[in-house]
């Protein structure tokens, strides 16, 4: 491991914004985020495969009266995304270096108001499908962490993964399709819901003529 990603982590271990293993916060703070880890009540959106936090980031700061939080696998992503969080002064902001899976040793039921899944791994092989942060076991998760009528987006640039996923949200029980458009910028009156802030992947597909897609759905 390079001498870089060796300070990264050690930053990160250091930083009161990044809850991940080895901290004493890392299970303890399901069902006390405003509390213990905002320390205020506002309502939490979670960003799941958050990357670099470029999205994470991007909300906290349009958004200073609701809290986010990032979550990614990737130490070295994190501490992107709380870097650029420390630069900005952004107190409404925080990432947690988990897995997907274990969203419910995490969060409590109903805690979280919205989900935000931006630019996922589209798992095209069919032995992965199982593994898209769309397949029913994670939106199993998602609506227990979710209050009721909480609200999920989708933006990918991946046409295969928006099918699927809007096929899998209109045939599950209880669960309501809002909107939906297989070319976001080019449908104006959803912007102000899908929020414009751009990821890397975003602005590279737009870049090449790739039409971005966009589902948002809310759980009961």
């Amino acid at each position: 491991m390079s001498r870089v990603k060796l300070k990264r982590f050690a930053d990160n271990a250091e930083r009161p914004d990044v809850v991940e293993p080895g901290k004493a916060t890392y299970q303890q703070l399901g069902g006390c985020w405003q509390q213990a880890f905002f320390h205020n009540p506002h309502p939490i959106t979670l960003e799941v495969g958050c990357g670099k936090g470029e999205y994470t980031v991007g909300l906290a700061e349009r958004y200073p009266e609701r809290n986010f939080l990032g979550l990614d696998i990737k130490g070295e992503r994190i501490w992107r995304g709380s870097t650029r969080a420390a630069a900005l002064g952004l107190t409404n902001v925080g990432f947690i270096r988990t897995r997907a899976h274990d969203l419910l040793t995490h969060f409590a039921p109903g805690e979280l108001h919205e989900i935000w899944i931006t630019f996922p791994d589209p798992r095209p092989r069919d032995r992965d499908i199982k593994r898209r942060l769309t397949a029913p076991r994670f939106l199993d998760l998602y609506q227990q962490i979710l209050r009721p009528g909480g609200l999920i987006h989708l933006k990918t640039d991946n046409e295969d993964l928006f099918d699927y996923s809007l096929e899998t949200v209109q045939q599950r029980p209880g669960t309501t399709v809002v909107a939906h458009t297989k070319d976001l910028y080019a449908t104006p009156e959803l912007l102000p819901h899908a929020e414009d802030i751009q990821t890397t992947f975003e602005r590279k597909y737009r870049s090449v003529g790739v039409p971005i897609k966009y589902l948002q759905f809310r759980v009961s």
